[in-house]
């Protein structure tokens, strides 16, 4: 017994290795090259200088669109290493890392040693895996609580009552629902353990009457999250009209309202299905022609491990499926269960494939090995051929022009923002009056430019007079002085005008 805990620890550790290495192959040579990673460090980094940590602010704006568990993770990896752009990517490679380990360990307790490797080996084998966890996203950060919501109901559902590891499940989904609106989706594991332990499903675990202890993990939810939420509501009731609407934002359009109504990344209900699905979740996607009928069998036997994980992938799906809002990362948090529900068939299928052929399983060995390789080396690769991030290139030179004058910002990017090397002025990230308000304001700061994209450009000031300085955002951006100004602007400057500037540019 000494000798399998000993061994099952190796195995852990060595699989944790792996994960770190794999998914964290080419860190530091990464930059932040996506809106998502300009924007979440960058409200971060403005998070240390300000030190506004329950309202994240992007330029001195206030920021609503997300909570801030991410932003906060980021900002102490920033203190720990003191290298912005590698801290980004931290907390992704952290959750990849406890993601294996709880595949792992949840594998080996419900279908033994061999399952838990296997199911460890075929997260770190899923293209999806690397596609977010190699970026400094929030969904990557998200990965870390929905295993932890994963492991420990799973613990307390099918190899329980573990009420400890109940309340760290639920303790772990606040904590994602201050990440990501979405960090309560390992609860919706209730609805099919409920239906299993009516029927009587084998491998389900009956708890009845102990309804005070299904209630307190509520509770325990509501307290990780407060830690966000009841400071919030402490600045909101002493009084600003920014923070009441900031908490207006962020509490309901930023979430029931986007799910119901999305105003960006509108995509049909079969998006997943037939676009995310197919490529992101391989190799898993090449075994369902044989995991389909295997898990129809394993249902019909009232098997309730298989009933709970895979109902919960499709209830994953489908609640994703029926917001209007879709994009390819929404569904990364169904990845590990399904792992779980196809790593004890692996074995199976080997031998129902090679067993008349001996040499096809060492060359799907093979196979295996180049695939994972495949993936370590791209993470060197990627950042190699991507470079450095255009958005840091062009304000350099802009500073360069401009003497590090004052520079207003017109249909601007977050990556403007996170590189300059000058003070800042712009009058809302989604102001639609941007460029007429910029003329207005180089009228009376008459030392200042301004930053502009060239399908703009015109309307406002003389092409003669502007200097073009690059592309970046899809957008060539042209610099302007007040000598640019054509007339035909006339609107005035806003009451509120945005001034920021790093006091150690990135």
């Amino acid at each position: 017994m000494r000798l399998r805990l000993v061994s099952s620890r190796l195995e852990l550790w060595a699989l944790v290795a792996l994960a770190l290495i794999m998914v964290g192959a080419g860190l530091g040579w990464r930059q932040p090259l996506n809106v998502d990673e300009e924007r979440f460090l960058g409200v971060a980094l403005e998070m240390l200088q300000n030190g506004a940590w329950f309202i994240p602010h992007r330029a001195g704006e206030i920021y609503a669109d997300k909570p801030p568990l991410f932003m906060w993770t980021v900002a102490l990896f920033v203190q720990l290493t003191h290298l912005p752009k590698v801290a980004l990517y931290l907390p992704a490679l952290l959750a990849g890392a406890v993601t294996t380990a709880c595949l792992y360990d949840l594998g080996r307790r419900l279908w033994g040693r061999r399952v838990g490797m296997i199911a460890g080996l075929l997260f770190l084998a899923t293209y999806q895996t690397y596609s977010i966890l190699r970026t400094g996203q929030i969904d990557g950060f998200l990965a870390l609580w929905t295993v932890l919501g994963i492991y420990g109901l799973g613990r307390h559902l099918l190899l329980g009552p573990a009420w400890r590891w109940y309340y760290i499940a639920c303790a772990a989904m606040g904590l994602g629902i201050i990440s990501k609106g979405v960090g309560f989706l390992p609860a919706l594991m209730l609805i099919p353990y409920a239906y299993g332990v009516r029927k009587g499903w084998k491998g389900l675990v009956p708890m009845p009457g102990q309804a005070g202890k299904w209630w307190l993990g509520l509770l325990v939810a509501l307290g990780a999250i407060a830690l966000w939420l009841g400071p919030l509501l402490l600045i909101v009731w002493q009084g600003s009209s920014d923070s009441l609407a900031y908490a207006q934002e962020i509490l309901f359009k930023q979430t029931a309202g986007r799910y119901a109504h999305a105003w960006e990344h509108r995509e049909p209900f079969w998006y997943f299905l037939v676009q995310v699905i197919p490529k992101y979740w391989l190799p898993m996607v090449f075994m369902l022609p044989w995991l389909i009928p295997a898990w129809r069998r394993q249902l019909a036997k009232r098997d309730g491990r298989v009933l709970v994980l895979l109902a919960w992938v499709v209830l994953v799906l489908v609640f994703f499926s029926l917001s209007s809002g879709k994009r390819k990362l929404y569904i990364f948090p169904a990845v590990p269960a399904l792992v779980l529900v196809v790593a004890p068939l692996v074995p199976w299928l080997l031998r129902r494939w090679f067993s008349q052929r001996p040499r096809g399983r060492a060359a799907f060995s093979l196979l295996a090995a180049v695939w994972l390789c495949a993936w370590f080396v791209r993470g060197f690769v990627e950042p190699h051929k991507e470079g450095i991030n255009p958005h840091e290139t062009l304000m350099q030179e802009v500073a360069r022009l401009t003497g590090n004058a004052e520079l207003v910002l017109v249909g601007w990017r977050e990556g403007h923002w996170l590189f300059a090397r000058q003070p800042i002025v712009h009058f809302g990230f989604y102001s639609k009056q941007s460029l007429e308000q910029s003329a207005s304001w180089l009228r009376s700061h008459r030392q200042a430019y301004a930053l502009v994209p060239a399908h703009e450009l015109e309307r406002c000031y003389d092409l003669q007079k502007a200097r073009r300085v690059g592309n970046t955002s899809r957008a060539e951006w042209f610099l302007v002085g007040a000598d640019a100004d054509n007339q035909h602007c006339q609107l005035p400057v806003p009451e509120k005008v945005y001034s920021f500037a790093w006091k150690q540019p990135l």
